[in-house]
């Protein structure tokens, strides 16, 4: 038989229940109190780090300027020997004697010093520089407003920052006012013995 009556309602199927939602997590009241401890130590910690590599740059750069000054001295005194005969050599070009043979040497050996760092320096009218050149003559201008190089004798040489030897050069100085030389004391006059003492003649009786 079948059953009477209406449609039986199925019950509907219980949703599960949604999980709450946890608490705010809470730490014990001594892992609180650490935090800040914490913090200062890696504070402190990133400053010895920053610190340490401040230093290694400043190591590795005195390293690598004591090495180009290591460098330079030695080149420079290597090459120091070769300076009398790169004299001679512009000795030879002035006066016309740079040829054949002898000028194709000159030139190589030229080419060779400036590839190993040498610089030639001094120039006419140039100031005069105590740390670069060595005054031979001194003289006195009144086309110069200082101390000026008037005259190359001897070119200078150096190798980066280190002077292998000075410019020797005729150096000239602004005249002083008037004749262009130091003035000369003025002459006093004498005053002669018999013009200062009055004449006293005594009548004698």
């Amino acid at each position: 038989m079948s059953s009477v009556g209406g449609p039986q309602e199925t019950a509907a199927p219980d949703e599960p229940d949604e999980p709450d939602e946890p608490d705010e997590l809470e730490l014990p009241a001594e892992q609180d109190q650490r935090i800040p401890a914490l913090e200062r130590q890696l504070a402190e910690r990133t400053a010895d780090l920053q610190r340490l590599q401040a230093e290694y740059v400043n190591y590795k750069r005195r390293v690598d300027r004591d090495r180009q000054i290591v460098r330079e001295a030695a080149i420079g005194g290597a090459l120091s020997a070769l300076l009398p005969v790169l004299d001679d050599v512009d000795r030879a070009r002035a006066h016309g004697e740079l040829e054949g043979g002898f000028k194709a040497v000159a030139e190589s050996l030229e080419h060779t010093v400036a590839a190993l760092g040498l610089q030639r320096f001094g120039e006419p009218g140039e100031a005069f520089d105590p740390r670069i050149h060595e005054a031979l003559t001194h003289d006195y201008s009144d086309v110069v407003e200082g101390p000026t190089a008037t005259a190359i004798l001897q070119p200078g040489y150096r190798v980066g920052d280190r002077v292998v030897r000075p410019a020797r050069v005729a150096v000239a100085e602004p005249a002083q006012p008037g004749s262009g030389t130091t003035p000369e004391p003025e002459a006093t006059e004498e005053m002669s013995p018999s013009a200062e003492e009055p004449s006293t003649t005594d009548d004698e009786h």
